[in-house]
């Protein structure tokens, strides 16, 4: 597999100390902790919804959406703001990285223990200098964040993807 076709690059950020990346032209803006409201019935990855210069985003913690532990109480966590179509949705991080140039490396596809439970989420890895960027598949990843028949959601069955008809 070689670099994505028509990637500007990565931006890289990190969970549970391993290194993630989605591609940079999907990225709207980065934003520091900010408080969330919370929304009832929601799948369990959806920590509520932020006010972002007056449009409700909904805030998707990638921890519970790629079914890793819990982030330590008290931690802040950044949000990685990305557009799904029109609309914008915010991944909570635990840290900001860089963004990795499409020529960082190349783009293979994902070892079956790559990711951990949720590595049928990645779009594959690519071997940096000195460890390993895993690619989410933002589409297949927020997708199962808004799922409803997902394991990891608690939702009734009227919640669907911003701006998708339930």
């Amino acid at each position: 597999m070689s670099a994505a076709p028509g990637s500007a690059g990565w931006c890289t950020f990190g969970l549970a100390g391993a290194l993630y990346g989605v591609d940079v032209e999907r990225v709207q803006e980065v934003l520091r902790p900010t408080g969330l409201t919370r929304l009832p019935r929601a799948p369990l990855p959806v920590r509520g919804l932020l006010n972002l210069r007056g449009q409700i985003v909904p805030a998707i913690d990638l921890r519970v959406a790629l079914g890793l532990p819990a982030a330590p109480d008290g931690a802040p966590r950044p949000n990685l703001i990305v557009r799904d179509g029109a609309a914008a949705v915010s991944l909570i991080v635990d840290t900001i990285g860089d963004v990795q140039p499409p020529d960082a490396g190349t783009l293979e596809p994902a070892p079956g223990t790559a990711g951990g439970p949720a590595g049928h989420l990645l779009s594959g890895v690519i071997p940096l200098a000195d460890r390993l960027l895993l690619v989410l598949d933002l589409d297949r990843t927020l997708d199962h964040a808004f799922s409803t028949d997902s394991t990891t959601t608690a939702a009734g069955p009227d919640h669907g993807r911003q701006g998708e008809p339930a």
